[in-house]
């Protein structure tokens, strides 16, 4: 009987350091069955460990304090995430906590442990709650867990008891009404939905409210008038331009067949490329000057 439940235990052992991600309910099942240690088991067992590296005497200290970690991650499932997520979180902290035990101190471990689980769990909730994260400063971390506990004892804040929980906290009211505001929201996505309709949700996304400079009418009216304004003064200095300096800009410049080179001009006129060149910058400053004018 005796080895049977020695089995017994081992199998649940090995079942609570597999972690709760395959089932659930046995991994439950399996660390509340492991023994809890005596305060001088567990002593001897953290002496081992912190003086001679002993790693089955760190297994059997993690072991048997898995159950407080269940116990810790359900202060927490009002967040909705995985009840398992937050357990697996809760025995990184654990054994980091093991890892740091000083058994010298004189406290038991899970007094010593109950900060590193809860600051791996506090880690997860805020990086994994959002898609954008929440709280970044160690200010806003302290609002958003303690925060959610005041709004579910008081609801809607008032005037005096943000004042009153920015006492308490120690933060500024402008902190806290902060903080309130990015809890009462959520994340939506910034495209619609695939195949939503006006109805839905999705048909209310974010991208449908950003301005569009390009459809103010004003801007339009505004680009027509001063693209007829300019062809209007183009073609108005075009027309002061002698007939050979008109033709070289034309051909240069607006020809939708493509930009005449100076060679092929200089042929036409029969004249070097060169002062074909200096035709074309004379032209080119005359427009200027008459379109300024």
């Amino acid at each position: 009987m005796a080895d049977k439940k020695a089995l017994t235990l081992k199998n649940n052992a090995a079942l609570a350091l597999a972690g709760p991600s395959n089932s659930l309910d046995a991994y439950l099942s399996a660390v509340s069955s492991i023994p809890v240690l005596s305060e001088d088991e567990e002593h001897d067992l953290a002496v081992r460990y912190h003086d001679e590296g002993d790693l089955d005497a760190a297994r059997t200290l993690v072991l048997s304090n898995l159950r407080f970690v269940v116990h810790v991650a359900r202060g927490y499932q009002g967040y909705g995430l995985p009840f398992a997520d937050l357990i697996q979180e809760g025995n990184v902290g654990l054994m980091k906590a093991v890892k740091r035990f000083d058994p010298s101190v004189g406290v038991r471990l899970i007094s010593f442990a109950v900060h590193w689980i809860r600051a791996e769990i506090h880690e997860y909730v805020i990086r994994n709650w959002r898609i954008v994260k929440i709280a970044t400063t160690k200010a806003q971390r302290k609002l958003f867990f303690n925060l959610r506990k005041a709004k579910h004892r008081l609801g809607w804040f008032s005037k005096d008891e943000v004042d009153n929980v920015a006492r308490d906290l120690g933060v500024s009211s402008e902190q806290v009404m902060e903080m309130e505001g990015r809890l009462a929201h959520h994340d939506v996505a910034f495209d619609p939905y695939p195949g939503a309709n006006d109805d839905e949700e999705g048909s209310y996304a974010p991208a449908h409210y950003l301005p569009d400079s390009s459809s103010d009418p004003a801007v339009a009216v505004e680009a027509d008038d001063w693209s007829d304004s300019g062809s209007r003064r183009l073609s108005q200095a075009l027309s002061r331009l002698d007939e050979r300096s008109r033709h070289i800009v034309q051909s240069r410049w607006m020809s939708e067949d493509g930009k005449t080179t100076l060679h092929d001009l200089a042929d036409e006129y029969g004249v070097s490329a060169e002062r074909i060149r200096q035709i074309e910058n004379s032209a080119i400053k005359k427009l200027r000057g008459y379109m300024a004018a």
